[in-house]
């Protein structure tokens, strides 16, 4: 594909110019979302629930990873999100899938590593179902990854950040264009950052260098590739757990129970990179190929509090506060996705009837290969994090390792019937092949298989601000059961695809003044018996039932004056429905699903000192369950964080100063409960927390 499209090159480059310049900016970012697959229309305009969270609020919040984005979105939340390790997140009540849910440029990635977000220039977040846009993921949504981009003019920026107990941070953002016309331009990010946080033993430290660049050939004619690389070495907090049938108090959030002498940091190295070219045919229709690569390796290792063998409860930590502790180390994962793309773009007209048209083709690889990995006993820890236990690195547990290949063919049409009325329609069919193979070399899978995924839509403008839609959607997903034989009768084997189904409708509509949205929807998804297969051992891990999960967002934004406001609100009704493994579940909360979220951010410009503003941030979540028969409950919790921002100008330097306090009040709280691979987890919110940084741009 790569060969075609270079001799292509020269050719088109002399159509008819219609290919204009993008210049990214916090306006275009706001109004588009490439995740919905209708990127060229206004995000208002889409009948999708969407947050794109831009450069600007990124770097205001110090926002360093993706489970810092929870507090853009009340549908978004935590899900087994450890300081130190990989992000997982929640969407309207269902956990993504790290290997299928994730995108960076509209290519897929795995986000089963450390993904910085220094050099993205805004993050991309879908809610509901994704058949549309993706093959195979989980029903809660989609996260698009967009990387910063040249810019038209020089850029010259630095920031300095301190904050916890002494973490520094250092990053450069420069960007420009040079040549004859100016036909080059390119944008570098470098950063460095010493981490020490509150946390007590989670020091260490992370670097990024990515560099973007385009080339625009001729008037019609654009290509761009960009690069990044990243390192990240540091321990992770491990959770703690319920203390026999009981809910513990809240520990010391700066606890961590990973404290042992022999305790390794965590390593993620990630190079990732893309190659696209765009090209206008005419006025209407241009064309776009796409190549994308990641290659990850990763020295996973915990000094793992797990369950009681003594009392026989391996889900939770023992009456008396002990706990089975476990040497856990998986090293030299490596982790390979390669796809290729192509995608068609174009307007056609039918009579009086007007058709934005795409047509996509995708094809990629998933190579993951891992080696045996260490899963010991090494004897009994407790809550007070004082138990000092043995090593034993002795790789003796098998890893699995896992290949994929997969095709898909997209096709999408919005029908502009007239100024007001548009329908849009949607098509997906991907065939998938997948493997995988224990490395002990037993226990070897295959499957390969074709699925299909719709989406319709219906929307009307109501008035030129306000537009009432209803959508119809599919997605489908595959799960592969955890490679623990003793636990699993058919331990590290794909389940076959099934699908979820959502209904959606909603309102949206505003101005540069006034935005808002509300929307209801209504997701059916099968379940599997997973984590009850903990509680009768062994026993094969299958579908059992399905969860149902509805809920109503709103959300606004509202600019008047000095002041800016912006927040939303979901509320969740999430039940599990037809469970034989766990009939106890049925009619309840799914586990570590709270059934109302709120976030609200106030900013307000004090008129007496030009470019200084007070801002604040509420977060709220609802009670949860912890266990699934909701026999035990989580409370909810409520955080604010306060900040103080100065823009000034000193000489001919742009400077932007933040002085932030996260968690003001200094809140102790569980901020969440996850129920893994039939284990309780219960992890604390941040402690309060200190930050200070400087921005200086020419």
């Amino acid at each position: 594909m790569a060969t075609s499209l270079c001799l292509a090159l020269p050719a088109m480059a002399q159509t008819a110019p219609s290919l204009a310049p993008v210049t990214v900016n916090a306006e275009t970012a706001a109004r588009q979302a490439d995740v919905t697959g209708f990127g060229d229309t206004p995000l208002a305009e889409v009948p999708l629930s969407a947050t794109v969270i831009g450069a600007g609020q990124l770097q205001a919040s110090g926002a360093r990873r993706l489970a810092d984005l929870t507090q853009f979105d009340a549908s978004v939340a935590d899900a087994y999100n450890s300081p130190g390790y990989w992000d997982f997140l929640s969407i309207r009540g269902f956990t993504l899938d790290n290997r299928f849910n994730y995108r960076r440029e509209g290519l897929p990635i795995s986000a089963e590593t450390s993904i910085p977000l220094d050099n993205k220039e805004r993050v991309e977040i879908l809610r509901g179902t994704s058949g549309i846009q993706s093959g195979t993921s989980a029903p809660g949504g989609l996260v698009n990854y967009v990387v910063k981009r040249p810019t038209e003019h020089d850029l010259r920026s630095v920031t300095l950040e301190a904050s916890g107990g002494g973490s520094v941070l250092g990053a450069v953002d420069l960007g420009g264009r040079f040549g004859v016309d100016r036909v080059f331009g390119y944008r570098l990010n470098v950063a460095h950052e010493t981490l020490r946080p509150l946390v007590h033993n989670l020091d260490g430290h992370r670097d990024l260098a990515a560099l973007a660049a385009d080339w625009r050939v001729g008037r019609d004619t654009v290509v761009e590739a960009e690069f990044e690389w990243s390192h990240k070495s540091q321990p992770s907090q491990a959770g703690t757990s319920l203390i026999g049938n009981r809910l513990p108090a809240v520990p010391d959030p700066k606890l961590n129970l990973n404290n042992q002498p022999w305790s390794q940091p965590s390593v993620f190295d990630a190079f990732t990179g893309s190659l696209r070219i765009e090209q206008a045919i005419n006025d209407n229709w241009r064309w776009t190929g796409q190549l994308g690569s990641q290659r990850l390796k990763t020295d996973d290792r915990l000094a793992y509090p797990f369950g009681c063998g003594a009392e026989g409860n391996y889900d939770r930590f023992c009456s008396d506060g002990t706990f089975d502790f476990y040497d856990f180390r998986s090293e030299n994962e490596r982790r390979l996705q390669q796809a290729a793309s192509l995608g068609l773009k174009g307007k056609l007209q039918t009579g009086a009837v007007l058709h934005d048209v795409s047509l996509g083709l995708i094809r990629s690889r998933v190579h993951n290969r891992f080696e045996q990995s260490a899963y010991n006993y090494v004897g009994t820890g407790n809550i007070d994090g004082t138990a000092v236990v043995p090593a034993d690195p002795a790789l003796t547990t098998p890893n699995t390792n896992r290949d994929e290949r997969s095709l898909e063919l997209s096709l999408s049409d919005a029908v502009h019937w007239t100024p007001e009325f548009t329908t849009w329609l949607g098509l997906r069919h991907t065939r998938l092949n997948r493997s995988s193979m224990s490395t002990d070399g037993n226990e070897a899978t295959s499957y390969a298989t074709s699925l299909t995924t719709p989406w319709v839509a219906a929307s009307y403008k109501l008035a030129a601000q306000a537009m009432v839609y209803a959508s119809y959607g599919e997605g489908a997903e595959s799960q592969v059961v955890p490679d623990r034989p003793l636990q699993y009768a058919n331990a590290g084997q794909a389940l076959p695809v099934l699908k979820s189904r959502q209904f959606e409708v909603g309102l949206k509509g505003g101005d540069n003044r006034l935005g808002w949205q509300l929307a209801y929807f209504r997701i059916q998804r099968p379940a599997t018996n997973i984590d009850a297969c903990a509680a009768t051992t062994p026993c094969e891990a299958t579908y059992d039932g399905d969860a149902v999960h509805k809920g109503l967002e709103a959300s606004g934004q509202w600019r008047a004056g000095p002041w800016q406001l912006d927040g939303g609100v979901t509320l969740l009704d999430a039940k599990r429905r037809g469970s034989t493994a766990d009939p106890a579940a049925n009619g309840k909360r799914p586990t570590n699903v709270p059934d109302w979220a709120l976030r609200a951010r106030a900013a307000y410009a004090v008129a007496a000192v030009a470019g200084l503003r007070l801002e604040g941030t509420l977060s709220h979540e609802g009670r949860r369950a912890v266990l699934s028969d909701e026999s035990i409950m989580l409370g909810g919790w409520t955080r604010v964080d306060a900040a103080l921002r100065y823009d000034t100008r000193i000489g001919a330097t742009n400077t932007a100063w933040t002085f932030g306090v996260d968690n003001l009040f200094d809140r102790r709280y569980f901020r969440e409960s996850p129920y893994q691979f039939g284990h309780v987890y219960l992890f604390t919110g941040a402690p309060r927390t200190f930050r200070i940084a400087m921005t200086a741009s020419l």
